[in-house]
């Protein structure tokens, strides 16, 4: 795999010595369990993937280089570059100015980039508009698009299944930056609709069985299909892609409930069943499905507590909160800061993205306490070693930060 050249300051020598000898030993990642670090009154155990993945760290290797050599040049990006707050405030501090939020809300006009300046495309991607844009004001995309090569594929897997004649139903955010970007690839080459939960997957189930009327998808789906989009004709043949960090156990659950619902209502059976339904396959990217599954297999781990870093407005981290939630009491920082003290700690609502003072997180009384923790694709390993170290003050740990360290290294 290409090797990416990023800052130091997003490394952490803790955590890439752990990473590093957990690869050696696990060669085909086949063992998904967490990494123990033994610091005495203090279990911490660490995910087995978690923190940058290969579209993040390509992102950030192409804007880094992108600054270094084009000094004096006025570098835009179109968004935030990814979806970490440290990351983007050390971009803006070298001079990078953004076009957008987050939302697509215009912070500066398109009008104010010359043919001279530079244009950088996030990990996300954008939308075809964009793109047309930014080519009519002769700026080159390709030189400076850090867009994610699985976001590519999802796009690339829509357009073979639109050529085969299918409709594309998204399962993702609607307003995320990387779903709009889907949205504009596959709707260009066939019928599209964003469905952003099981919820919506099955109110589109009856609109495929024709229990609802035309009127009431255009209000209920409305700003989530194509233009033209025809429920009498786009909805009998259908394919299911998604949002590269949406939980991969609900697109599977989506992906099975609109299959079965054609099965149904066309009579179909397996050896048919392609007349109305593509066999797509998951387009989770494999760094999402790592990261679940390495959650997954943590919480098997008899702790008291979870602890997952990143930004707050992160799709994957947040399903990786929502993961842990379901077993533990879990906590959603995007710094050490947010670790107050022994008895305090901020932290955010993944769903509501508001944050509060959590009293006692910490059990008392009790030795050792056990925390799991991971990160999300978008977070430095260097945050991740910052708030292991701040846990570490709130004890008398009997072993260093070091001396961890230093035991991976045998």
């Amino acid at each position: 795999m290409k090797h990416f050249e990023v800052p130091n300051i997003y490394r952490s020598e803790l955590i890439s010595t752990i990473k590093s000898s957990r690869k050696q030993q696990d060669k085909l990642k086949r063992d998904f369990f967490p990494t123990l670090l033994d610091f005495g009154p203090l279990h911490i155990y660490l995910a087995r993937h978690f923190g940058f993945c290969y579209g993040v760290e390509n992102a950030i290797d192409i804007a880094f280089k992108t600054i270094e050599q084009n000094q004096g040049k006025k570098i835009y990006l179109l968004s935030e570059m990814i979806h970490n707050p440290h990351v983007n405030a050390d971009l803006i501090e070298k001079g990078i100015i953004f076009l957008q939020d987050t939302y697509g809300k215009q912070l500066i006009p398109f009008e104010e980039i010359t043919k001279d300046d530079i244009v950088l495309i996030p990990a996300f991607g954008t939308t075809l508009d964009i793109e047309e844009i930014l080519k009519a004001k002769g700026l080159s995309i390709e030189k400076y698009n850090t867009a994610c090569p699985f976001v590519e594929k999802v796009w690339n897997r829509s357009e073979q299944i639109a050529q085969k004649g299918y409709s594309i139903v998204i399962h993702g955010k609607p307003k995320h930056e990387e779903t709009r970007a889907t949205f504009s690839h596959a709707s260009v080459h066939t019928p599209a609709i964003v469905i952003n939960d099981m919820k919506e997957a099955i109110e589109l189930g009856k609109y495929i069985k024709q229990e609802k009327s035309k009127d009431e998808f255009y209000e209920q789906f409305k700003g989530q299909y194509s233009k033209g989009f025809d429920i009498s004709k786009d909805l009998q043949r259908i394919g299911v892609v998604n949002q590269t960090t949406q939980l991969a156990t609900d697109t599977q659950a989506i992906s099975d409930y609109l299959r079965n619902v054609m099965i149904e209502y066309y009579n179909l059976n397996e050896s048919n069943i392609q007349q109305r339904f593509a066999d797509t396959k998951d387009t989770l990217c494999y760094a999402t499905n790592d990261n679940q599954m390495a959650v997954i297999s943590m919480l098997e781990t008899d702790a008291d507590l979870a602890i997952v870093i990143g930004g707050y407005n992160s799709s994957n981290t947040s399903h990786l909160v929502e993961l842990c939630e379901r077993k533990l009491p879990t906590y959603f920082i995007d710094s050490a800061e947010k670790l107050i003290n022994k008895e305090e700690i901020i932290t955010c609502n993944w769903r509501t993205k508001e944050q509060s003072t959590i009293k006692n997180y910490l059990p008392n009384n009790k030795q050792p306490i056990k925390v799991i923790i991971t990160s999300g694709a978008s977070c430095p390993d260097s945050l991740v070693e910052k708030v292991i170290v701040k846990l570490t003050t709130f004890f008398n740990c009997t072993t260093t930060v070091d001396e961890i360290t230093e035991s991976f290294c045998e």
